[in-house]
């Protein structure tokens, strides 16, 4: 399938990441082309530096690519401390709470702020954020409270952009590992590859995608779980 992506100007938030370097190689072979911002240089040819919990570094990295590219079509954010960087002993503490909200889902609201006014004028945009299957579940509730929010963001961008050809949807991925194991427990969710994320992260990003408002579950979403 073409995914039509050849012509498009593409930025991966978190580009040189677990996930983010797979999405980045994804759309490199669909023929995009791929800026990789991160917060500290990058060996690759085309990237930026971007700090997204810094408003500044997010609106000068923007700038950077739009001055040199001239649009971005498409952005994908996947940028956040690991899961494991959470401190399970400090779950419900306010202070782990906060910080780990502004590094996901307030980051990703300044990136997709700052770049949809570009998106507006060409008329066109299609922005994927990476969140999580742990927003559907409870047990943790720093890592619930940050996902759960970064869907929020989605859904309300989604919402405020409806009919401007602007798409915004969440990708949702359980445990991801190079080789995930195939069984999926009650209340557990389906665990997925990176190449999977990034697989449906490419299809959600072209111009050949009707999708949005949606949050996705890559693998199988929370099993036991039912909602409307």
């Amino acid at each position: 399938m073409d995914l039509q992506l050849r012509d498009q100007v593409v930025l991966v938030v978190g580009g040189a990441g677990y996930i983010g370097s797979v999405v980045t190689e994804r759309f490199r072979q669909e023929g995009a082309t791929t800026v990789v911002a991160s917060r500290r240089a990058s060996d690759d040819l085309d990237s930026v530096v971007m700090d997204a919990t810094d408003p500044v570094s997010v609106r000068s990295a923007i700038a950077g690519v739009v001055s040199t590219h001239g649009r971005i079509g498409a952005l994908v954010v996947t940028a956040a401390p690991s899961a494991q960087t959470l401190d399970p002993a400090r779950s419900s503490e306010p202070e782990q709470i906060l910080e780990a909200v502004d590094s996901k889902a307030l980051a990703f609201l300044r990136v997709a702020t700052e770049v949809i006014p570009n998106m507006r004028e060409a008329g066109y945009g299609r922005i994927v954020v990476i969140s999580g299957q742990n927003a559907l579940v409870t047990g943790n509730i720093t890592g619930s409270v940050r996902n759960a929010a970064t869907i929020m963001v989605a859904k309300n961008l989604a919402d405020e952009l409806a009919g401007t050809g602007i798409a915004v949807n969440a990708v949702n991925p359980g445990l991801v590992a190079d080789d995930p194991p195939r069984e999926v427990g009650i209340g557990r969710a389906g665990s997925t590859s990176t190449q999977q994320v990034a697989d449906l992260v490419a299809f959600l990003a072209s111009p050949i995608s009707g999708v949005s408002g949606e949050s996705i579950a890559v693998g199988h979403r929370v099993r036991g779980v039912m909602s409307f």
